[in-house]
């Protein structure tokens, strides 16, 4: 049992969330209450969770020395000795074989972008993690081959405007994670991190000031470009969320965007009401 609640802890299933990125397409486009009675929706989201594992998986490999400085990943199973690398090799190379798999009876251009997905990652985990800037584009473009890999698998058209949203929150986010490591870890921040040594001082709050901004613009584009007003309104919300999410990370606390959503109450009401919002403005009438 302790080995099989290690394995679970190396999956980061908190992390799945980021896989509902995927539905996305279909739930904007109006096409998702259309798919829910066919199981097969759940395979894209499966397919990404199974692969979104497997890099964690070679990220704690190779993060292992790293992960000893920082107060909360150093008790990661790989990290601590608790599993060892070749037994995490291994079940990521399983759960690799199966994501893709999986993706494999979707669609061919749905098994490229994830195929895509798993290589950007992996080399971010390998050595673009340490490269400034590219760091943070690499982070956005997992989230921008998920917003791809949606409207593969169910077949969505992804508007221009949804498509830099969804770009410009992605960096939003990645700046805002990397500022709360900075400010968190102190001096052994670049222990920990050693990318955070090159952004000067100020550089990853002006990163996320400009991108809220943006998002904000674009979001508000992309809403008047839809006929339903509950779009529109939905715009404050997002405005709401956008300060809140700062609010948190200047205030200390953890800018991971998993964390952030499920740990902060405000930006969990917040988001259930976009949902709600949203979804009625498009499934309602």
């Amino acid at each position: 049992m302790p080995i099989l609640l290690q394995c679970i802890a190396l999956l980061r299933v908190r992390q799945w969330l980021k896989n509902l990125m995927l539905y996305f397409p279909p739930f904007l486009g109006g096409t998702l209450h259309a798919l829910v009675p066919n199981l097969q929706i759940l395979l894209p989201f499966i397919s990404f969770c199974l692969v979104s594992s497997a890099t964690y998986i070679l990220n704690d490999v190779l993060d292992r020395d790293n992960d000893l400085h920082h107060p909360d990943k150093c008790n990661r199973p790989i990290a601590s000795g608790r599993i060892s690398v070749a037994a995490a090799l291994a079940f990521s190379a399983l759960l690799l074989i199966g994501s893709l798999l999986i993706a494999d009876k979707i669609s061919l251009t749905f098994l490229g972008l994830l195929t895509a997905y798993g290589l950007v990652s992996l080399a971010y985990s390998a050595k673009l993690k340490e490269m400034a800037l590219v760091d943070l584009f690499c982070i956005s473009a997992g989230f921008m081959l998920r917003l791809q890999a949606g409207g593969a698998a169910f077949k969505v058209a992804i508007s221009g405007w949804l498509f830099l949203s969804v770009f410009l929150l992605s960096l939003f986010l990645s700046a805002g994670k990397r500022l709360s490591e900075k400010q968190r870890l102190g001096h052994s921040a670049i222990e920990h991190r050693r990318v955070l040594r090159a952004y000067p001082r100020g550089f990853l709050e002006g990163i996320m000031y400009m991108t809220g901004c943006a998002v904000l613009i674009t979001y508000s584009m992309y809403a008047l470009t839809r006929d339903s007003q509950l779009l529109y309104y939905s715009v404050p919300l997002c405005c709401f969320g956008l300060f809140r999410y700062i609010f948190r990370i200047r205030s200390g606390k953890s800018g991971d965007p998993t964390e952030s959503l499920v740990m902060d109450l405000p930006l969990l009401v917040v988001g259930l009401l976009w949902v709600c919002m949203v979804g009625w403005g498009i499934y309602g009438g």
